[in-house]
């Protein structure tokens, strides 16, 4: 495991707007906040959502698209920079009016109503590209 020590900066609440798309407004929020490196929780609800499968033989992302109103029960993810902008990686637990549930990589949903707790770290971290897994991750 590679890891490095990081000291919590600045903190934000904040309220996504409706009608936007979740992880954009986070990416915007922390290109204007200059965030190069935080952790974020949230929850609210979404009217569409499109989920990131990553095949791990494959080394392929697959989308799987729900139109439909699902709630955010959990939201949590890193900002971090790609290739010199901001980038949210979020994985979110969704459920239907059933109470089945969702789960994965959230790649975009329209919010119907977000709120997150995002806290800012000390340093900055740059994603770089993985051999292994073909991702693009920490360099720590």
């Amino acid at each position: 495991m590679d890891y490095r020590a990081v000291e919590g900066a600045r903190e934000f609440v904040a309220r996504l707007d409706h009608g936007s798309d979740w992880r954009a407004q986070i990416e915007s929020f922390a290109a204007d906040e200059d965030i190069e490196a935080a952790f974020f929780v949230g929850l609210g609800a979404v009217q569409d959502a499109e989920f990131y499968f990553y095949d791990q033989d494959e080394q392929e992302y697959y989308p799987e698209r729900f139109d439909e109103p699902l709630e955010v029960a959990s939201c949590v993810g890193n900002i971090s920079n790609l290739d010199g902008e901001p980038f949210a990686h979020t994985h979110a637990v969704c459920s239907r009016e059933d109470g089945t549930s969702l789960a994965g990589h959230l790649n975009s949903g329209t919010v119907f109503a977000g709120e997150l707790y995002v806290r800012e770290f000390d340093t900055s971290l740059h994603r770089e590209h993985d051999e292994t897994t073909d991702l693009d991750l920490w360099p720590l």
